[in-house]
């Protein structure tokens, strides 16, 4: 089993879903962890609660603000005087159909470029600067198995946000794998989660036809990846997509 003791990760997201399952995954394989917790937050935040103050830090913060992400990477390099590894899982996926009016569409287009591309390319930028004074480090993105396949006409703004975090990671690995900075990927497909819950209980009989595992992705799946990848069991996949999506894509 990847163990992560002594080492320090930073995962931006971590309040719910995904995020929450892989921080709490991170923990148990002996990380310390820094959690942002965004806008679905709790004050209570039940892992603070369940390992102490020593293994969990939490951080507030709206990715969809430019210069965010990097106040965030400072604040938790300040924990401990590092970041070891980096999980850039915050994202949004607002469903937005293309006849609406011009300025919401744009709006909405600019807020999920914020948050899924711009806020993941200013941590990688935050983490890249650290980790050339520290000699390397790594960086985990989730992406999005529609990075490749494409998705709805609802979601061509998610779509092409999780493109270019996939060619960002692409082209950190490219330039970065010979300074000690290992770079992955990561494209769920459909998973598990509450902000899917009702979407995959809506839809349950054409995701069956169109999913050859019959059913979503636990979230547990997706945070085995970031942990085995954070564990640096793998230095020369850096620069690879690893794809989670039961078959229903297959490249």
């Amino acid at each position: 089993m990847a163990t992560l003791h002594g080492k320090v990760v930073y995962i931006t997201g971590a309040s719910r879903g995904i995020g929450a399952v892989t921080a709490r995954s991170l923990i148990e394989a002996g990380a310390s962890v820094v959690a942002h917790l965004g806008r679905s937050s709790r004050e209570d935040d039940p892992l603070l609660q369940a390992f102490g103050p020593d293994r969990v830090y939490t951080l507030h913060g709206d990715l969809a603000v430019p210069g965010e992400a990097a106040r965030l990477f400072q604040a938790a390099i300040d924990w401990k005087g590092r970041v070891d590894v980096l999980v850039n899982n915050a994202g949004i996926s607002p469903s937005l159909p293309l006849d609406a009016p011009l300025d919401e569409w744009s709006r909405v287009w600019t807020e999920t470029l914020q948050v899924n591309l711009m806020s993941v390319a200013e941590g990688c930028r935050a983490a890249l600067l650290h980790y050339g004074e520290r000699g390397g480090g790594t960086i985990i993105n989730i992406a999005s198995r529609s990075a490749f396949r494409g998705d709805s006409p609802d979601a061509m703004h998610c779509a092409a946000s999780k493109a270019g975090v996939v060619a960002l990671t692409k082209s950190i690995a490219r330039g970065f794998a010979g300074r000690g900075v290992l770079t992955y990927a990561v494209a769920p497909g459909w998973v598990q989660t509450e902000m899917a819950e009702a979407y995959l209980a809506a839809h349950a009989e054409e995701l069956a036809r169109e999913l050859p595992m019959g059913v979503a992705a636990p979230a547990e799946d997706v945070a085995n990846t970031v942990v085995f990848l954070a564990s640096g069991a793998v230095p020369h996949m850096t620069g690879a997509t690893l794809d989670i999506n039961g078959a229903s894509y297959v490249r």
